[in-house]
């Protein structure tokens, strides 16, 4: 009884700093909880919340992927083209960004899973070749001018809710269902937890993986496509930096980064918690390079916590 109620509590945890959080914020400046201020909180979260869902499958099989940044970039970059430069429908230049996307996923699951390379060096690469490539196909500069209606996927309601934030809804529920509910799901925990002996179970690892990547393009590339239509531009540094907000959402939402453990829903905690905390302390006026200092440092806590249980329970 003892063990399972220390469980709930670290389950909990999370939910628990939020709240502080939000209550600190809201005490330190009235403006925090004004309704323009929350939708905005919402809608800059949308982003952050759909690429963290292809995140924590990533983290989950004990990998990583930091060319999420890179690949957010590239789909802002290609569909802008598409459409700007080509004369393509929205839908259909939309798509083809995405689909460029999950391809990228694929070569990082190639390069893993099959030649071997470290899931931090590969994606690392990818990281720098699509940032490169993204540069080379806008020439270094926005691209704008595309009709006025894709406003809607990243600026748009739905009543009293915006648009993103219901893609943002639907991805996790996705998410959920995938790792909760689908035989992919229980095999990433497989994998994650003991890789050797997921293959002797007859899992497929190899295939695990390059599952595992794509759908992180693909919801890396579904953020691109909202963060596109939010700013109506597409910017050769839109995603530059964000694989590190993503990464840090999915480990302080309680993601084991040895793998094999973790929960989507309290990945959502932890995507509100850098929401709120990126948003308290613009309003705060705290300066920018000290923001990132605060980022790094909530980083490194939630590593270094989940190091410490890891520590603990082989001791035990």
């Amino acid at each position: 009884m003892k063990s399972t109620s220390v469980n709930v509590i670290k389950e909990k945890a999370i939910w628990v700093v939020f709240v502080i959080l939000f209550i600190g914020f809201a005490v330190a400046n009235p403006r925090f909880l004004s309704s323009n201020n929350l939708f905005t909180i919402a809608r800059q979260v949308s982003m952050l919340g759909i690429a963290s869902v292809g995140m924590t499958f990533v983290i989950l099989i004990a990998g990583i992927d930091l060319s999420v940044g890179s690949v957010i970039t590239l789909v802002n970059v290609v569909a802008a083209y598409l459409m700007v430069k080509s004369g393509m429908g929205m839908v259909s230049a939309s798509l083809l960004a995405v689909s460029l996307a999950v391809i990228v996923g694929l070569i990082n699951g190639f390069m893993i899973s099959t030649i071997g390379i470290p899931a931090i060096i590969a994606t690392f690469a990818t990281q720098i070749v699509f940032a490169g490539m993204s540069y080379l196909i806008c020439g270094g500069t926005p691209i704008y001018g595309f009709d006025e209606s894709y406003k809607i996927i990243g600026q748009g309601y739905v009543g009293p809710v915006p648009v993103p934030v219901i893609i943002m809804a639907a991805c996790f529920a996705l998410g959920s269902f995938i790792l909760n509910k689908s035989y992919f799901g229980r095999s990433f925990y497989a994998v994650g937890g003991n890789e050797e002996a997921s293959k002797l179970s007859g899992i497929r690892v190899n295939r695990t993986k390059y599952l595992v990547y794509a759908l992180s393009g693909l919801f890396a590339g579904l953020a691109g496509i909202v963060m596109l239509s939010r700013t109506n531009s597409a910017q050769p540094t839109a995603g530059l930096g964000y694989e590190f907000d993503v990464i840090t959402c999915v480990v302080l939402g309680g993601v084991s980064v040895s793998g094999g453990y973790g929960k989507m829903s309290n990945v959502i905690a932890g995507v509100l918690i850098i929401g709120i905390l990126t948003n308290g302390m613009v309003l705060l006026n705290v300066s920018t390079y000290m923001q990132m200092v605060v980022k790094g440092i909530v980083l490194a806590c939630a590593v270094g916590f989940d190091s410490y249980q890891k520590k603990k329970a082989a001791r035990g």
